[in-house]
């Protein structure tokens, strides 16, 4: 089971780097768009974990489920954002840094709640 957790964390780790990469490749560029590393890199997260909760829940050691509620809650706003803006030309400056903003937070949460 440690195998399993380590694997879905280490593939969790790699859609935030698709993420927060797919963001912030564009800083300095116009016009931003929603790009495809954003939209995998959200989903692999949404998708790993969820799964990662399953095994924790399978475990022996103690859930935090407001946690995990949190950043759920959080991923599926930056997932519909992605998804509604993922076909358009551009997407506006408030909408770009709001995403960099909710991932950031994502972070910060993962990292600081204990």
């Amino acid at each position: 089971m440690d195998f399993l957790q380590d694997l879905l964390l280490f593939l969790h780790f790699i859609g935030l780097a698709a993420l927060f990469g797919g963001l912030f490749v564009q800083v300095s560029t116009h016009p931003r768009v929603v790009n495809n590393a954003m939209w995998h890199g959200i989903l692999t997260q949404l998708v790993t974990g969820v799964l990662l909760l399953g095994v924790l829940e399978a475990g022996d050691d103690e859930v935090n489920h407001a946690k995990f509620g949190v950043k759920l809650v959080v991923a599926l706003v930056i997932g519909a954002l992605i998804w509604v803006n993922r076909k358009k030309p551009s997407i506006p400056d408030g909408l770009f840094f709001g995403l960099m903003g909710l991932t950031a937070a994502n972070i910060a949460v993962a990292v600081f709640w204990h």
